[in-house]
């Protein structure tokens, strides 16, 4: 049974760990599909940043610049190479006025009208005047045409208003991105933007590396950090269901396997239990049949010394008999409120010396009783309850002690009642049982040693105090002794 049990909790904790891993499993397959969603819709915003940048530079509106386009020319050629290969040739011619240098304006400014209108017949008066510049790329690698004619009209726009970092910025803060942008100049000719991403589980990014003017192999690094926090409040239904889902599972295999300890451990309190419970109710029945047997003689019966002795073991051996089918008989009920009680008032001295005398005293012990109760003291209680807690106390004080045993009982009033204390100069409790002496068949180290007991007597006492409404509390030093408090109420 126990290899069973074993085995069951061994089980239950790979599932627990197996339900774990593959929960992180999953949870990192939906951060990773949220992180690409959200670098999907990151780049797209990069992308519409730089169509809204391109069409103000080709506005002229990107900067407050001199410079006016007036003419350019886009020429592409097609062929055959050698091995007969398709070639595709661009040349595009742009010329260029540079309107504060030919008017010998030196602060930068935009033209008035009729200073624009003197710069275009200075133009027209002089074509030397103009500048031109020119590229010829051969674009055979180019993915269409259309790419390549596009490639041309940024070169024009270039030279009209140059890309800046300042412009695209601004563009992309009005788009709420926070990027770190730089301008540089390739190897070789890019045509299309190209994405770089980062999954990192820390710190998620994306580049974005896009040319602006093909033709000179100019091209804008964008890299945009992506926080985390962001992504785990995009997938934040899910992420609490599946947190909601992990922790319930797990509960209820904890809770599953804390049953089965639990059960385990009732199992063999039970069986300890009816194993001490048959120990402790053969002495009483030796005892009666041994008296029985000498009861039997006649011989015995004529000494009236060894008849007095035989009845007096006998009531003895009765009196524990019903001691421990009243404690089992109590420790039955459910609920403390279904002990019945005849609660009367008497003096609590008079009882405690009646309890203290039925006491059987072991002969190996040396045991002193003492008690400090005011012989005018009254209790209202249930007589018959309070007299067997006084007794199983004082029967525990003289068990778990040595050979010779002081025992003092002590009593007063106190603002919750009546305080009844108990106090000996026993083996004492060890911190770690004495939150655990009243559980049922709990009995700590003395379950080790040989000394006898169901482990319930401490549990009826407290039954009984609680059935009266009182508070019980136990103050103990290991090699020194314990002393028990009871409150009942008045």
């Amino acid at each position: 049974m126990e290899k069973k049990i074993t085995t069951l909790y061994i089980l239950s904790i790979a599932a627990i760990i197996a339900f774990l891993g593959m929960q992180l499993y999953w949870l990192y397959g939906r951060y990773e599909y949220s992180l690409n969603e959200y670098q999907n819709r990151t780049e797209i915003t990069v992308a519409n940043a730089l169509k809204e940048y391109d069409k103000a530079r080709s506005n002229g509106s990107a900067t407050e610049g001199d410079t006016v386009r007036v003419l350019s020319r886009f020429q592409m050629s097609h062929g055959k190479d050698s091995i007969g290969k398709q070639t595709r040739n661009v040349t595009v011619t742009t010329n260029v006025i540079s309107g504060a240098k030919l008017l010998g304006i030196k602060e930068k400014r935009k033209l008035t009208s009729d200073e624009m209108k003197q710069l275009e017949k200075m133009v027209l008066d002089s074509l030397d005047m103009v500048d031109a510049k020119r590229a010829t790329v051969d674009a055979s690698n180019a993915p269409s045409d259309g790419i390549a004619w596009n490639a041309m009209k940024n070169f024009e726009s270039e030279i009209q208003s140059p890309f800046t970092v300042e412009g695209i910025d601004s563009i992309l803060r009005k788009h709420n991105l926070d990027a770190e942008i730089s301008l540089i100049l390739q190897d070789s000719l890019t045509w299309e933007p190209v994405t770089h991403r980062n999954s990192s589980l820390l710190s998620p990014a994306i580049k974005i590396i896009t040319p602006y003017s093909e033709l000179e192999r100019k091209a804008v690094v964008i890299e945009c950090g992506i926080p985390s926090s962001e992504v785990l409040r995009a997938m934040g239904l899910t992420l609490a269901l599946a947190v909601i889902l992990s922790i319930f599972l797990i509960l209820c295999l904890v809770w599953q396997i804390k049953t089965i300890a639990k059960l385990t451990r009732l199992d063999k309190m039970r069986n300890s239990f009816i194993t001490t419970m048959i120990h402790e109710l053969k002495r009483p029945i030796s005892t009666l049949k041994m008296c029985v047997s000498g009861i039997d003689n006649d011989k015995l019966m004529e000494d009236a010394q060894v008849r007095r002795e035989l009845t007096g073991e006998t009531r003895i051996a009765l009196d524990n008999l019903s001691a421990y089918f009243s404690k089992l008989r109590d420790i039955t009920f459910n609920t403390v409120e279904q002990i019945p009680l005849n609660i009367t008032s008497f003096n609590l001295a008079d009882l405690v010396n009646g309890a203290v005398k039925s006491i059987a005293v072991p002969n190996t012990r040396q045991v002193k009783f003492s008690h400090n109760i005011p012989d005018d003291l009254t209790i209202s209680a249930d007589r018959s309850h309070l007299s067997n807690i006084v007794i199983n106390l004082v029967e525990n004080a003289i068990k778990y002690s040595g050979d010779e045993v002081a025992v003092s009982i002590g009593a007063h009033a106190s603002p919750g009642g009546i305080a009844i204390t108990v106090a000996d100069n026993g083996y004492g409790i060890s911190p770690a049982d004495r939150g655990k002496i009243f559980n049922r068949f709990y009995r700590g180290k003395a379950s080790a040693g040989d000394i006898p007991g169901m482990g319930l007597g401490l549990t009826y006492v407290k039954l009984l105090v609680d059935a009266h409404g009182g508070e019980i509390a136990v103050e103990s030093t290991p090699g020194k002794g314990s002393t028990f408090t009871i409150i009942m109420p008045q």
